[in-house]
């Protein structure tokens, strides 16, 4: 889910809806190390590194070292997406938010009662339970101020005023970054007019060891308590490499992180997660994982974007050259294809995208089911036969990614072709979960094509950030997620 600060002139008009926005009747009270972290995800339907003050607490500090070396949040599933859990203030407040590469910013909805979420009735309709974050419930949480690092980021594309010098800092505290004045109130902006604001807060963030008594505290932590959004209803844990974003504030910017994602089969399931891995140990001992070079675009530095060179359908000895614009960016910073655990599904450029499906069409006998097709939205589905209405006959041909380095990526069976519904008259019907870069724009401004989070199920990713590298290796990830102690059978 890539996102950008948002433009002034959208910040105007966006800004109306923030009136109501901080009236939480809430008072805000007053105002690192390197060891990894791991932690469990939930499936859902949806400029310096900062110093880490060494006053961080550890708990049940007459553990070894290496008995509070890894973290861990076992998390449960839903649909369509993956959640961590933040525990937050003093004492702390769980909420569970998107985990997105696309993105910096950490943000959650604040205000019980104030919270409000524009053209969001999609989730009021399925009477989803969004868990807000109080501040005036912890004794530890204060506004960002006008003299952090942080509020000059979310504030960098202000260009055309400075926001904290109409908040009232004199230039000699802005020049040495000491205005104790709040932070003003940012807009925020993601793909599809998605749209937050908020204010920058302070609070601590506890982290949970690999044993229920280590865990850690980090004070100070830095995220958006957002009251007022526009089609964007869950918070979001931004896995950038920008300054905003939670292995940077948690050090491990130059270190990396890896994931391996459940399959959507066990959406729902309180007793399994992903396991989400952050530290040395997310990158050591990976020797069997084929990695490709990360690009870094000089107009989007914070997206982690690799290069595609090819496709291939099935079997077929020849495969699907890819445009330029996938393999690497032009000379204004455009192009190559960005990993996004923000969105669901892959992303790929006309006319590539056109001749996958082409491809496909040639390969598979099955019928089609244009009536899903005209109700799901997806361009290719077919009624599958299986047996005893319970078992599919999964021969549907696979699809191998080929990245830069000669890393190849072959989809495991379900990451391509998704059952869209329970078997009826001993069929299936399955979709490619496959769309096209829609808008003209995609294809002309930032990168070429996404990887979704649906490709990535069983697939353990490593993004390797000390070596600018991404990794890739098929894998069981139930297996995975209970080696890591989150699977509760």
């Amino acid at each position: 889910m890539a996102a950008h600060f948002i433009t002034i002139a959208t910040f105007l008009l966006f800004i109306l809806l923030t009136a109501s926005m901080f009236n939480f009747n809430q008072t805000l009270a007053k105002e690192r190390n390197h060891n990894p972290m791991v932690l469990g995800m939930a499936q859902y339907s949806r400029n310096s590194l900062p110093r880490i003050p060494r006053a961080s607490r550890i708990r049940n500090s007459s553990k070894k070292p290496s008995e509070i070396l890894d973290m861990m949040e076992p998390l449960r599933e839903i649909t369509n997406g993956y959640l961590i859990s933040l525990n937050l203030g003093s004492p702390p407040q769980v909420i569970q938010v998107y985990m997105d590469t696309g993105s910096d910013l950490i943000w959650v909805p604040c205000g019980n009662v104030s919270f409000d979420c524009i053209e969001c009735d999609e989730y009021r309709n399925n009477k989803l339970t969004i868990a807000a974050f109080s501040p005036s419930f912890s004794s530890s949480s204060s506004r960002d101020l006008c003299g952090s690092s942080f509020c000059n980021d979310i504030h960098s594309s202000d260009s055309d005023y400075d926001t904290c010098t109409m908040a009232g800092c004199s230039l000699a505290t802005l020049l040495k970054s000491t205005c104790p004045r709040p932070c003003p109130l940012f807009a925020y902006t993601y793909g599809a007019g998605r749209v937050v604001t908020g204010a920058l807060t302070r609070d601590t963030l506890m982290v949970h060891g690999n044993s229920p008594s280590a865990t850690r505290e980090i004070p100070k932590f830095c995220f958006g308590c957002v009251g007022s959004t526009y089609k964007e209803p869950i918070g979001i844990a931004g896995f950038g490499r920008g300054t905003l974003s939670l292995p940077s504030q948690l050090g491990f910017l130059k270190i990396g992180f890896s994931h391996c994602f459940l399959s959507f089969k066990f959406a729902n399931n309180p007793n399994i997660s992903s396991p989400l891995v952050v530290g040395d140990v997310a990158i050591s001992s990976k020797d069997d994982l084929q990695f490709t070079p990360m690009l870094r675009s000089p107009i989007y530095p914070n997206l982690y974007c690799i290069g595609l060179e090819a496709i291939t359908i099935g079997n077929v000895v020849s495969a699907i050259k890819v445009p330029l614009n996938l393999r690497e960016f032009d000379s204004r910073g455009n192009g190559a294809m960005m990993i996004d655990s923000g969105t669901t599904y892959t992303h790929l450029p006309e006319p590539l995208y056109s001749q996958i499906l082409s491809f496909l069409q040639s390969a598979i006998t099955y019928p089609r089911a244009k009536d899903v097709e005209m109700r799901s939205g997806f361009d290719l589905c077919y009624k599958v036969p299986c047996k005893n209405n319970n078992t599919f006959i999964d021969d549907l041909p696979l699809i191998t990614f080929h990245f830069l380095n000669n890393v190849s990526l072959t989809l495991p069976q379900g990451n391509h072709f998704y059952a869209m519904g329970a078997p009826s008259e001993s069929t299936v019907v399955k979709c490619l979960l496959f769309q096209s870069m829609d808008n003209e724009d995609d294809n002309i401004y930032g990168p070429a094509g996404v990887f979704g989070s649906f490709q990535q199920q069983n697939v353990e990713v490593v993004y390797d950030l000390e070596h600018e590298r991404v990794g890739f290796q098929p894998r069981d990830c139930a297996v995975a997620a209970a080696a890591q102690g989150l699977h509760k059978m």
